[in-house]
């Protein structure tokens, strides 16, 4: 970790919670406020923030898996989110989450005519604001997280690493 943690702390209460308050509280929320509220398809949520995961290399992020009404995607899901563009793993909707995520965190300049055309043939105006949000949201605390050698401790508010050796958020 870069940041000194005292005895007895949670690395990421502390850190997220204790240090900056302020700021800390709120982007907690707004982390988990993606998660509580979307609208989006599991396959889709889950191909944008799984493609955020391999671009920031969070430890963490690459080993969750959100689960909405007992559900999760399949084991080798990550696997094709790498190969977004040739997998038949997924449809229109899908590849285009994880083609957005990848451009919005590497080339957000190059977002262009074609691609938005693209996006709005499949995804509504609240739709792509939603997915920019989760993307945004990934991107930032998932990079924050891994630059701070957090993401080896982090854990969702209610759930459990899939590692089991994190401790839970506060």
């Amino acid at each position: 970790m870069r940041i000194d943690i005292p005895e007895g702390k949670d690395p990421i209460g502390y850190v997220w919670g204790e240090m900056v308050p302020g700021i800390g509280v709120a982007a907690s929320n707004f982390s988990l406020a993606v998660y509580a509220h979307t609208t989006l398809g599991l396959r889709e949520f889950e191909a944008a923030r799984l493609r955020i995961a391999q671009i920031n290399g969070c430890a963490f992020c690459l080993d969750w898996r959100t689960e909405r009404d007992g559900q999760k995607v399949e084991e080798d899901f990550a696997e094709a989110v790498t190969h977004w563009r040739t997998t038949g793993a997924f449809d229109d909707r899908t590849r285009l989450a994880a083609e957005y995520a990848e451009r919005y965190a590497l080339d957000h300049h190059g977002l262009d005519d074609e691609f938005w055309n693209r996006m709005t043939a499949h995804y509504s105006q609240t739709e792509i604001v939603e997915l920019s949000m989760s993307i945004g949201s990934w991107l930032a605390f998932g990079r924050l997280n891994h630059v701070l050698g957090l993401d080896t401790v982090c854990v969702l508010t209610g759930g459990s690493s899939p590692a089991g050796k994190r401790t839970p958020t506060p």
